[in-house]
């Protein structure tokens, strides 16, 4: 079993998957709406020079997140 860490602390180009959604509220709710839920499968694809937001795939489609939206996401690095 892998270490589950923060979205944010993922590498470009490393896979993951979602294990957990640690965001409540509307903020949780609009995660889970974009198909950030346990189980999904993303790559990091990139990130703004700055390092915020973030490129992610997931499902066929790139997504973007800040990354104080990242870090509500705990995932299971590959």
């Amino acid at each position: 079993m892998q270490a589950r860490i923060p979205m944010r602390q993922m590498k470009d180009h490393q896979s993951a998957t979602i294990t957990a959604v640690k965001a409540n509220g509307e903020m949780g709710r609009r995660l889970r709406d974009m198909g950030l839920i346990p189980g999904t499968k993303i790559t990091i694809q990139g990130r703004a020079p700055l390092k915020d937001p973030v490129a992610l795939r997931l499902m066929g489609f790139t997504l973007t997140l800040r990354n104080s939206e990242a870090d509500f996401i705990e995932v299971e690095a590959e």
